[in-house]
């Protein structure tokens, strides 16, 4: 994998955030971000929630394929967006299983709590894609995944992942060295 440290820095906690960690990398394909989501996986747990913000084709719903190969859930994980959320099972017992939402089309955040996720976060992960402003409520601990295309670079397949990590589930989890392991 191509992954390029920009940097990595703590922010002061915050009374609503314990925690709160930035890293960013680099991809130069759409298989290597897949792989960060992969990687990212192996830190999962049931109860997580992870918020994906980034344009139209930037490339959250390939990260979010390879959260769902990393957890090993049934199913091909494609964008729920016309089905707004979908429920990946896993393939083993004792796996947690994947919830992928797609809150592009919700307007506010009571029609997320319409879907009634609070019925799966518990034991699953929770991924939402368009998430900023309407996601933040499934849980005080989270993280926040900016995937970012990056026009002053030649490639076009080339995308900037600023994972953010916030609350207090997340300290002490080693994030950076998870992501670049075998870069």
């Amino acid at each position: 994998m191509s992954d390029h440290w920009v940097g990595e820095a703590t922010a002061g906690a915050a009374a609503a955030e314990a925690s709160r960690l930035d890293v960013e990398v680099w991809t130069q394909s759409a298989e290597e971000t897949a792989d960060v989501g992969r990687r990212l996986a192996t830190l999962l747990r049931a109860g997580d929630v992870v918020v994906l913000v980034g344009d139209l084709g930037a490339g959250k719903t390939t990260l979010t394929r390879g959260l769902g190969g990393g957890l090993a859930v049934r199913g091909e994980v494609t964008s729920p967006t016309f089905v707004i959320s979908r429920v990946h099972p896993p393939q083993e017992e004792g796996r947690v299983a994947l919830v992928h939402v797609d809150a592009y089309r919700l307007a506010e955040t009571a029609e997320l709590d319409d879907l009634d996720l609070e019925a799966f976060t518990e034991d699953s992960v929770t991924v939402v894609e368009w998430g900023d402003g309407v996601a933040e409520g499934l849980s005080t601990s989270r993280l926040r995944i900016q995937i970012t295309r990056t026009p002053d670079r030649v490639d076009d397949n080339a995308r900037l992942i600023t994972v953010t990590t916030v609350g207090s589930r997340w300290l002490g989890v080693p994030l950076r060295s998870t992501l670049v392991a075998g870069g």
